[in-house]
């Protein structure tokens, strides 16, 4: 066995690890839980990996330059020392809070209908006249309060005695009235700020959000996002089942829980000034796999036919059951799945999107990894999903990055000059690209006339660099124009795999419709959903070819829809009932038992499609 020292360029503390023989780099990370990203799941296919070799000697078949290689190619021949750079951990830095914007306080926005209150109390103290035992004595009470039954939760039970009297039997009661039982949760002193809370996650196969909101009151109190820590095993749902398989269920779920969620519960509770202990109920909407991984489910059948999870739908489950670090009895209620490829995020997004409830025909998009679909209004709804793979948040594009500062999230060229103009998130040099920013890049170079149909580049001039084969790419920022000093652009690579992005998106739509013996003329209302979503020019979308040629008022930006959902979810028992009833109702066809299906999708991968009337008015 031989040695490896990991040092980062971030100056994180260097980590001393021994290597197993026959083991690379990047495999060596993952067992000593050390985040290197790797979108491709060790393939070599996604060139995330890069690392510097420092010292030592390596066997490697991605010698790439100056001593950079990739860690997924790369063997350890003798003790070594490498760095890792920021853009190989950039899944993994930094959770972002940030202050709740009036849209998406209006967005977010759930009347609270969960039961739960605080009640104030003053008892009568045992005497040796009066020795009713303190359950019965506080049970009593709040009978006669609240014309309920009384149940403690444990943690409530053990506080009894001393709460009761360190507060001489003056005290509230933080609990849950339903169906004619209260639940008590917890006890404090009366006259004291006890707010009960809800925390409402949204879990992304690269993203994991997470708001915190009071439960009687429907405040929104604080608002965090981070990348998934599961990302190093994969940019999309297919690798992290296989990953799962070979690691074990507890890796996975340990990643997306003590290496995301609870730094994001964290962050909120520290943000609002909140303990962790007064959250008392938790909503997670994500899609089918990340619901298997965050419960620590084996997830191997989802994708092996005939695609059976182990759930759709499922009971509430308590927070010490899967030591999440809230109230040990909080309720954690999972939004139901649809199929194995549209889960619980979809249910809640529809729900908030209010498709289901609208006599007119509409569709529902969420830009993804997993891209879904939902066509329907109030009397049916339809849903499926396409593999759109990572390109829409950054993944499997060269320079591409998540939507944070340094990210070129905007990008106009000159027809004529052929020079870009760009914005940065957070302002000042890019680092890379997100998926907004390589959406316009490439309907730019194909309205400039740069790139045809194909993604090829057809035009010659300063910013086209072509290697020693002849493939181009186009240089957004010199090496000195970027806050890496290295070289920015989109290669040919880049545009195919956006492209497949895209044509996965269209022909998902086109073969949805097609199966209800419809075509888009009939849609009122398109509504975007998703990370991207909320961020995209629907103008340069419609022109590449990845949404319908619909006038652009026709689409509504509805932002995370899902994490939306999942408020509701928390803060409203009706909601979780509508949401329930929503997902019984919704049909999940499965596109590739659809005649046609393949055509359709090789059709759509061109710009902005084979049959390019479909897009004549979008050019």
């Amino acid at each position: 066995m031989v040695k490896i020292t990991f040092c980062f360029e971030s100056e994180a503390p260097s980590i001393c690890v021994m290597a197993a023989t026959n083991e690379n780099i990047l495999q060596t990370a993952r067992r000593e839980n050390i985040a290197i990203d790797a979108p491709c799941s060790g393939n070599g296919t996604c060139g995330k990996c890069r690392i510097r070799l420092l010292s030592g000697k390596v066997e490697s078949t991605s010698d790439l330059e100056d001593g950079w290689y990739l860690a997924c190619q790369t063997k350890p021949l003798s003790d070594i020392e490498i760095l890792v750079p920021n853009t190989a951990t950039a899944f993994h830095t930094g959770i972002r809070t940030a202050e709740l914007t009036q849209a998406e306080r209006a967005q977010l926005k759930t009347l609270p209908n969960s039961g739960f209150e605080a009640v104030s109390l003053k008892l009568c103290e045992p005497s040796l006249d009066d020795t009713l035992p303190d359950n019965e004595r506080l049970a009593a009470a709040i009978e006669k309060k609240t014309g309920c039954k009384t149940v403690f939760t444990f943690h409530a039970f053990k506080r009894m005695a001393w709460i009761l009297r360190e507060e001489d039997f003056s005290i509230q009661v933080l609990g849950e009235r339903k169906n004619g039982i209260f639940t008590v949760y917890d006890l404090v002193p009366s006259g004291i700020s006890a707010p009960m809370c809800a925390l409402a996650v949204d879990i992304g196969t690269t993203t994991v959000c997470a708001v915190l909101t009071e439960l009687t009151s429907g405040t929104l109190l604080a608002k965090a996002t981070c990348g998934n820590a599961q990302l190093r095993y994969g940019a999309d749902v297919i690798n992290r089942i296989i990953e799962q398989s070979k690691l074990g269920a507890e890796r996975l779920q340990k990643a997306v829980l003590e290496e995301t969620l609870f730094d994001l519960i964290e962050a909120v509770c520290k943000d609002a000034k909140i303990n962790k202990s007064r959250i008392f109920r938790m909503s997670v909407a994500a899609n089918t796999t990340m619901n298997h991984l965050f419960l620590g489910l084996f997830a191997d059948p989802i994708r092996m036919e005939p695609y059976i999870p182990s759930f759709f739908r499922t009971q509430s489950f308590c927070a010490k059951e899967l030591s999440i670090p809230i109230h040990p009895d909080a309720q954690i209620l999972i939004s139901p799945n649809i199929g194995s490829y549209v889960g619980g995020d979809i249910t809640c997004g529809v729900y908030a999107s209010g498709l289901w409830k609208n006599d007119e025909l509409s569709l529902f998009v969420d830009l993804g990894t997993n891209g879904e679909i939902v066509f329907g209004n109030r009397e049916f709804t339809v849903a499926c999903a396409c593999s759109a793979g990572p390109a829409f948040e950054g993944g499997d594009i060269s320079c591409g990055m998540r939507a944070t500062d340094g990210a070129i999230d905007r990008c106009s060229i000159n027809k004529d000059t052929m020079l870009p103009t760009f914005s940065v998130l957070g302002g000042g040099k890019p680092v890379g690209i997100c998926g907004s920013g390589i959406l316009d890049v490439i309907s730019e170079l194909f309205t400039c006339g740069i790139i045809n149909a194909k993604g090829d580049f057809v035009r010659e001039g300063s910013r086209i660099v072509r290697d020693q084969y002849g493939t181009g790419r186009y240089v957004l920022a010199f090496a000195e124009e970027s806050a890496t000093d290295s070289e920015i652009s989109i290669t040919h690579v880049d545009i195919d795999n956006f492209i497949r992005a895209k044509g996965a998106v269209y022909s998902a739509i086109d073969t949805l419709l097609s199966a209800m013996d419809m075509d888009e003329s009939v849609l009122q209302t398109v509504y975007v959903a998703g990370g991207i979503g909320s961020s995209i020019s629907i103008k340069n979308a419609i022109a590449i070819g990845m949404l319908p040629n619909l006038p652009v008022e026709n689409f509504r930006y509805i932002g995370n829809s899902a994490l939306s959902g999942a408020c509701a979810m928390a803060l409203s028992d009706k909601a979780v009932c509508e949401i329930d009833e929503l997902s019984q109702g919704m049909t999940y066809m499965e596109l590739s038992t659809q005649a046609g299906y393949m055509d359709s999708f090789v059709a759509a991968c061109f710009l902005p499609h084979t049959d390019a009337e479909r897009f004549g008015g979008a050019r």
